[in-house]
């Protein structure tokens, strides 16, 4: 039996994945840091460029995940996937709309609670539907 996913799973999904992305952006920042520092040279200050390649990172991580698994890794936790209007995983244009939708204006998740559909606004724009297996 399937129902559709509602705020709180939706959040939790995507708090994840943003832990996620953050843990492996960060951790190639200090990688790459430690390896300039054993070469011999002055730290770069690359920290500070993390801070803007994680927005980009978020973005392709869930656009990748997205069409090619249909949920991501924080979504799979949850037993939540998003299904395109055909009802199998959504196509590459339909998950760059939706991910930049869902990162641009996050807050729309809460339209779940007023949408009979249990649809989130990215969902609306992008026509997807994240259903949760039970």
């Amino acid at each position: 039996m399937t129902s559709t996913a509602g705020v709180v799973s939706r959040t939790a999904a995507y708090l994840l994945d943003g832990i996620a992305v953050v843990t492996i952006t960060g951790g190639a920042a200090v990688v790459v840091e430690l390896l300039a520092v054993l070469a011999g040279r002055r730290p770069s200050g690359l920290g500070r460029w993390v801070l803007v390649a994680i927005p980009a990172v978020l973005l392709v991580y869930q656009v990748g995940f997205w069409a090619l698994a249909g949920r991501t890794p924080g979504m799979a936790v949850l037993g939540i996937r998003m299904l395109g209007r055909a009802g199998g995983r959504p196509s590459w244009p339909v998950a760059l709309i939706r991910a930049v939708v869902t990162d641009l204006f996050p807050i729309g998740v809460l339209w779940c609670l007023v949408d009979r559909r249990h649809r989130s606004v990215a969902d609306i724009v992008a026509r997807t539907v994240l259903i949760r297996k039970e």
